[in-house]
């Protein structure tokens, strides 16, 4: 239940609807809205030519909202950043615009160089935003909200360049020292929130791929694991004019590190390998502290990253949709055969305004030491193994009753000739036939039960032939059953018909001992 309007500016309060989630009423041809942490969330949508959009979408001028109206909510306020058109050979027109949140506003100021020491988090994040607030529109202004994020000693020693206020806040304060950058609309403006933790803990949704949620993608990687480092701490101004253009020379650990101006992690190079990449700590002006921030880094360093996706086709499984779900949130995800049990981050959401089952969640990415990527490698291929056995034992079975099957299928092939027959006919034989039904059934009841016994842990296609076996099996058996049954009718009624012949003889035998007829 979404509803999208677009604004002819930040003057415009009226707005325009051009999507209506009611039937018969306002469409978009397309549109799925992207709601990512620790980014600037996208919508993208396409119309034609009836649509009353068309004409009126200017970049960074029209304003766009969508709102969840289910919920009462905004899942996406921002403005239209690019647009693009098309015309197909059968001659339909469609024009497809591409939007970011209102937090792109960040992405239009940029900050100037600064040397910022002795101030806490809160004070350096609110000189970004304040330098950003002095160069744009009020309607592009932040106030400064919650901050819980805080360094070890509350202290930050930080250089400004000239890079925009988004990727500001990202380099300096994010990828440094964690945290969420949360934008939050209040009635009084809009306001940044720079939180330690964001989302809750929701332990009444978990979610059970494999069983209830049966589509995921499931990956761990390394790549982005460092096991040499070079530390390098602030810019050593050269006194040569002629290398002006070229990089900065920087502080390095080699005074106290033997000459040497690298680390190694040992362990981890025992497991990936020697790769080497540098990392910068601007406000380091000691060689002893560079080396201490590049060992505290190996200390703190994840070897890989573990991420999900989950398509939400099957959310119905669970008695949610994607309206269910929130950016933030962590919901317990559970896999025994993928060696998953654990509290997961809701990072990324898609929602296909228009077709929900189209929608997906992300969750993840979780970070991992080089001891527990290596366990749940090794808890993996046991696992795997472990499922190879079963598979191999429930093959074995359910071939052992195939042939079971077949075999009574055969000897009832063989009792329909001979009830054809009829006047072989014994009671021993009609005995015979029901007993071989009745195993014939039974053997079909356990093959069943194998097959839904097995469900979970092979392939779709493959029980699904397997029960097309059964089936075919079942049709047959029950179609020779029936001739059979009529078979025995006709025999017991040409039973009864030469008891009745047998009777009448004896009585007319009677009749001339007497004699007479």
């Amino acid at each position: 239940m979404y509803q999208v309007k677009i604004f002819n500016g930040i003057e415009d309060t009226k707005g325009l609807i051009i999507h209506s989630p009611y039937i018969d009423d306002l469409k978009v041809s397309s549109g799925v809205v992207n709601q990512v942490l620790n980014a600037i969330d996208d919508f993208t949508f396409s119309i034609n030519l009836k649509n009353p959009a068309w004409g009126l979408v200017r970049p960074y001028q029209t304003l766009i909202n969508v709102t969840d109206l289910k919920k009462n909510k905004k899942i996406f306020n921002g403005r239209v950043l690019r647009p693009a058109g098309s015309m197909n050979d059968g001659g339909y027109f469609a024009k497809r615009f591409e939007c970011e949140s209102i937090l792109a506003y960040l992405r239009d100021s940029t900050q100037r160089h600064a040397e910022i020491h002795d101030t806490t988090v809160q004070e350096f994040f609110e000189i970004i935003i304040a330098n950003h607030n002095s160069q744009v529109e009020p309607h592009k202004r932040f106030k400064v909200g919650n901050v819980t994020v805080a360094n070890t000693t509350d202290n930050v020693y930080r250089y400004l360049g000239y890079e925009d206020t988004f990727e500001t806040i990202k380099d300096k304060l994010i990828d440094r020292l964690g945290g969420y950058l949360v934008l939050r609309e209040e009635s009084d403006g809009n306001y940044l929130d720079y939180l330690e933790e964001v989302g809750e803990d929701v332990d009444s949704t978990p979610i059970r791929l494999a069983h209830n949620m049966k589509s995921m993608s499931y990956e761990i990687n390394p790549t982005q694991v460092i096991t040499r480092l070079v530390p390098l701490g602030m810019s050593i101004e050269s006194e040569d004019e002629e290398s002006a253009d070229a990089s900065q020379a920087r502080l390095t650990i080699a005074e106290v590190n033997g000459g040497i101006d690298y680390i190694d992690d040992l362990e981890l190079q025992a497991e990936f390998g020697i790769i080497e990449k540098p990392i910068i700590w601007d406000d380091v002006t000691t060689p002893q502290r560079l080396l201490t921030n590049g060992l505290n880094f190996f200390r703190d360093q994840k070897a890989a990253i573990t991420s999900y996706t989950v398509d939400a086709v099957n959310l119905d499984l669970l008695g949610l949709d994607i309206h269910s779900f929130e950016v933030g949130n962590r919901h317990p995800l559970i896999n025994p055969v993928l060696s998953v049990d654990e509290k997961i981050q809701v990072i990324e959401k898609k929602t296909d305004i228009l077709t929900l089952q189209k929608s997906s969640l992300k969750i993840g990415d979780k970070h991992r030491t080089l001891s527990q990527y290596q366990n749940e490698l090794r808890k993996s291929q046991r696992n795997v193994s472990n499922l190879q056995d079963v598979v191999t034992r429930q093959g074995a079975r359910i071939g052992n009753l195939s042939n079971e099957l077949n075999n009574a299928k055969t000897e009832l092939e063989n009792t329909k000739q001979q009830l054809e027959n009829f006047e072989n006919i014994t009671d021993q034989d009609i005995l015979a036939i029901t007993n071989s039904i009745d195993q014939i059934l039974g053997a079909i009841d356990q093959l069943e039960d194998l097959i839904n016994g097995i469900e979970d842990i092979i392939d779709e296609q493959d029980i699904q032939q397997m029960k097309d076996d059964i089936q075919t099996n079942k049709t047959d058996i029950q179609t020779n059953t029936t001739n059979i049954q009529t078979n025995v009718n006709d025999i017991s009624s040409i039973n009864d018909a030469l008891v009745t012949i047998n009777d009448e003889i004896d009585a007319i035998k009677d009749r001339l001992d007497n004699g007479g007829l």
